[in-house]
């Protein structure tokens, strides 16, 4: 079987999820160890017997649903490329709008102090600290599988950062920051069956969000003034239409002010920001 074969074969198999052409090309080239440019100039190349077991089973394991990043182990982030498995969310491409928000609330600072709340693979905490090499950042999760991949992604891309586990907050008792970030679970608990077959794999305590997919924003509501300076900010990941109720949420709490909601690239409210009074 050549590439051209295989990949042909690849978006037949596929033909049940989005982008089948695409995701065999990723496949094909996870199993070859190489690019979709060279799959494309190496069209008529043979692969070995072991090279088309291999492709094979990650197409079983895609037309399956299992999502592309759990097969081939990785995610590109905010110009980073981080390991994903099944004990951490999926970073995707709208969380690149709070770690925007969140570099821009920092940009007068000088050494800013900043925690990243349910940290899963520690994407955002990473793309801050690279992108702010002089912050201090903390990550906490209360997953012990998803600190662990979060420690590797954080050596594997030069960030020094401080993980501890714990709920939410709770590990940072005593300290205070100038930034506090968060893409909490957001998923209202009676919507969780009927997601996309993808989502189903990642870990239920990264989506589930309560009843009203709002509990932990009423919890950061709550808790997160007295981890913040004066004038520091918390900035969230919000789910669609969430914003207008987690702004009175945060509204309501009596120490926030100037609460905002920042749309995301596709247009679509994103993060909620707002300052300690």
């Amino acid at each position: 079987m050549t590439i051209r074969e295989a990949l042909q074969l690849g978006a037949s198999a596929l033909a049940g999820v989005p982008d089948p052409q695409l995701d065999a090309e990723w496949l094909l080239g996870g199993a070859l160890g190489m690019k979709r440019l060279e799959l494309l100039l190496n069209a008529a190349q043979a692969l070995t017997a072991e090279q088309e077991k291999r492709y094979k089973t990650l197409l079983a394991q895609r037309a399956a649903r299992k999502p592309l990043q759990y097969i081939l182990g990785s995610q590109s982030f905010y110009g980073l490329e981080l390991r994903v498995d099944e004990a951490v969310l999926i970073p995707r491409q709208e969380t690149e709008t709070l770690c925007e928000r969140a570099l821009a609330a920092m940009e007068a600072l000088r050494a800013p102090a900043v925690a990243d709340i349910c940290t899963g693979s520690g994407a955002i905490a990473i793309a801050l600290k690279v992108n702010r090499p002089d912050a201090r950042v903390w990550a906490t999760d209360a997953s012990p599988e998803a600190l662990r991949l979060a420690r590797e992604n954080a050596e594997q891309n030069g960030a020094e950062i401080t993980f501890l586990e714990g709920d939410l907050l709770a590990p940072l008792t005593g300290l205070t920051f100038d930034c506090i970030v968060s893409n909490p679970p957001y998923i209202p608990s009676g919507a969780l069956n009927g997601l996309q077959p993808e989502v189903r794999y990642e870990p239920r305590m990264a989506l589930d969000g309560g009843a009203d997919g709002l509990t932990f924003y009423r919890r950061l509501a709550q808790d997160a003034p007295a981890c913040l300076n004066r004038g520091g900010s918390i900035l969230a990941e919000l789910g669609d239409g969430q914003a207008e109720a987690a702004a009175e949420l945060f509204a309501a709490a009596g120490h926030f002010e100037d609460v905002h909601i920042h749309p995301d690239l596709y247009g679509r409210a994103r993060v909620l920001e707002a300052r300690r009074n």
